[in-house]
């Protein structure tokens, strides 16, 4: 059975009590995780103010020519959430699944960039001081450099929606193109962008392994697995 002729699953079904408590849950890590993002990034603005956070030499970096492209990093990615948030939702049956590995994805990436912190490259584009510019640093989304989150939540979201052939192709497209952006524009070092994906994909697997009732919303074999052969004679 492939996800065209999945049965319906509606926010009638979403909203039932057994459903009801896993979405509340969701929730509830995405706002943990949001608060443990939020503390991470101030740890960081702080130790970026020490002598010891220097920048390093980076390959592609060194090599590249800078180009403004905040336009694509900054209207870019946030027209994407709000798009992105908009077809999930459009979608009851990878609500549970995606809202948690989101989740995940969001506190993972917080732990590894308070971890090591490594000066700004010189040269990178910073945000400017339009409107949008300040939500996306109110949003916290300049701080940190492993991994890169421009480069892992399309690519994890592909993962997402992999039965999909067109949101796969697009969100695999968008996970390439801003990867390409914050090169160019020198805001993430080579190693951020070329480990996003490599991090996605073990969140990916991690929140399959954490939460197997939701991924079997969408995962038809999950729903329907294949019956077991004849025991042999």
């Amino acid at each position: 059975m492939d996800a065209a002729h999945q049965a319906p699953f509606t926010y009638r079904d979403l909203l039932k009590k057994d459903r009801l408590y896993s979405l509340l849950t969701a929730f509830l890590m995405l706002a943990i995780a949001f608060a443990f993002e939020h503390i991470a990034s101030v740890y960081a603005y702080a130790y970026l103010a020490r002598p010891t956070s220097v920048y390093v030499g980076d390959i592609l970096l060194d090599n590249l020519p800078v180009v403004n492209l905040n336009f694509l990093i900054i209207e870019g990615a946030l027209s994407c959430i709000v798009l992105g948030t908009l077809f999930v939702f459009s979608k009851p049956r990878y609500i549970l699944f995606t809202l948690k590995a989101v989740a995940l994805f969001i506190a993972i990436r917080a732990f590894f960039t308070s971890l090591t912190h490594i000066g700004i490259y010189p040269g990178a584009i910073n945000p400017g001081a339009g409107f949008l510019d300040s939500i996306y640093m109110y949003l916290d989304f300049q701080t940190g450099f492993f991994f890169s989150g421009h480069t892992g939540l399309p690519f994890l979201m592909a993962l997402i929606f992999w039965r999909e052939s067109f949101p796969r192709a697009v969100l695999l497209s968008l996970s390439f193109i801003f990867a390409v952006a914050v090169l160019l524009a020198h805001v993430h070092y080579s190693i951020d962008v070329f480990a996003a994906p490599f991090m996605a994909y073990g969140i990916f697997t991690i929140a399959k392994k954490f939460f197997p009732r939701d991924y079997a919303l969408i995962e038809p074999e999950l729903q329907h697995p294949a019956p077991l052969p004849p025991p042999a004679l």
